[in-house]
């Protein structure tokens, strides 16, 4: 099994690509070790010493490191994933294998559902697939008197870029799209 590596912009996170799918649909994302318990490959990678953080897409794994140098990280982490893949094992408990539910409900006013679909539509179409290609998601959450709420996740969960991503792209992405949209802000 050959497993890539690539660079994110966020230097505390890289991204794996194992060569097959890891979610076939939705994603997985674990903060602490408590919250990747579902997944025996988070519960692998998260006994690591120095990983904080793990993200599953449809074909990529993003590890963030707490501390340490991914020249000392990236060979026990190759490890951990090869391991889990060669072993067979699926990536999340079967109670789990849908992914994630979404954490908090959506909000918006009922008056505004033809805007939030145009912005869903975007992010889906224009927004995710191209931040996927960095080894994250990011998700709708809300949208409230021209503000729209992202959920973040991945790479660009606290990654240094992702202001810039939000209100530079993303941002004017929408305001071009959607004239209501003013502003956009991470939650």
């Amino acid at each position: 099994m050959f497993i890539q590596t690539e660079a994110t912009p966020n230097p505390a996170t890289l991204k794996f690509l194992p060569g097959s799918v890891v979610m076939p649909s939705g994603t997985f994302d674990a903060r602490s070790a408590e919250e990747g318990a579902r997944s025996p490959l988070a519960q692998r990678l998260f006994a690591i010493p120095g990983v904080a953080g793990v993200f599953f897409g449809y074909d990529f794994i993003t590890v963030t490191k707490s501390d340490g140098e991914w020249q000392h990280l990236k060979p026990s982490i190759l490890g951990a994933i090869m391991e889990h893949f060669m072993a067979g094992q699926p990536v999340l408990e079967e109670a789990f294998a849908g992914g994630n539910a979404e954490s908090g409900e959506e909000f918006f006013e009922e008056t505004d559902a033809d805007t939030v679909a145009t912005i869903k539509e975007l992010l889906e179409t224009r927004v995710r697939p191209a931040v996927a290609g960095d080894g994250g998601d990011i998700t709708f959450r809300g949208y409230r008197d021209g503000t729209v709420y992202l959920a973040m996740k991945g790479a660009c969960a606290g990654c240094p870029s992702s202001t810039a991503t939000l209100k530079h792209g993303i941002q004017n992405l929408l305001r071009h799209f959607v004239p209501d949209v003013r502003e956009v802000e991470a939650i």
